[in-house]
């Protein structure tokens, strides 16, 4: 089964995040509404990427005490969001409360370790050598599955590790994917989405490979013919 992509509206109003979900038209119909494009328009972005006919990852990562996190998974669902994000290093507490929060109207995906972090980044933030990003996003991800996540967030690097490590009950979302020839940014570990594909995600979220291109159409086409690419690879 191919991953279901998911744009980024890494956009600073409605206004252009809505230009960008009509531009694509039917070559996407599910969109990422991140820290940026929330904090300046509220729940009412979600709304109208709805209205749209389109579904909405809520990407505010939450990482609180488990009972204000219940309250603000709820808030999302209820919004309307088909998927959100918390930290998985919030603890099994935290995430079970997220959970809890979101009931059956949207699924919690805990994030593992950022794409733009590499080992020694992970070591800095968290006070300890790691020494592999590998087993640190494995470790987290147990948090997760014990917690009852839908799923997690991680490079494609380690996406194939998590779906064997947990008989695929956790789904993968795959950040940080660039065509080839795409530069990289600020992201450490990226994928293409071939190797996304091939590596089991569920989701990838395609961020300025797609929107920051000349074309986010073709590019979008591109994109979806490699994740059919990779099915045809699999049979």
């Amino acid at each position: 089964m191919k991953p279901i992509p998911i744009v980024a509206l890494d956009v600073p109003d409605e206004q252009t995040a809505l230009a960008l979900v009509r531009r694509l038209g039917d070559a996407c119909d599910f969109y990422k509404v991140g820290g940026e494009l929330f904090t300046a328009c509220g729940p009412s972005v979600v709304d109208a990427v709805r209205r749209e006919g389109k579904r909405v990852f809520l990407d505010l990562k939450f990482h609180d005490i488990p009972n204000t996190v219940r309250a603000a998974s709820r808030s999302a669902a209820t919004s309307g969001a088909s998927l959100i994000t918390v930290h998985a290093v919030g603890g099994q507490s935290m995430v079970q409360a997220a959970v809890e929060g979101a009931g059956n109207q949207c699924g919690v995906l805990a994030v593992t370790v950022l794409t733009s972090m590499d080992g020694p980044a992970i070591s800095e933030a968290i006070g300890r050598r790691v020494e592999s990003v590998s087993d640190e996003v494995a470790r987290l991800a147990a948090i997760a599955d014990a917690a009852g996540a839908h799923g997690v967030v991680c490079s494609g690097q380690e996406a194939a590790r998590i779906v064997a490590d947990h008989s695929g009950r956790l789904a993968t979302l795959v950040p940080g994917v660039r065509l080839r020839g795409d530069s990289a940014q600020d992201q450490s570990r990226v994928v293409t989405p071939l190797d996304a594909a091939q590596a089991g995600a569920t989701y990838v979220v395609l961020g300025r490979t797609v929107t920051a291109a000349p074309d986010p159409v073709d590019a979008m086409r591109r994109v979806i013919a490699e994740l059919s690419m990779a099915g045809a690879i699999s049979t």
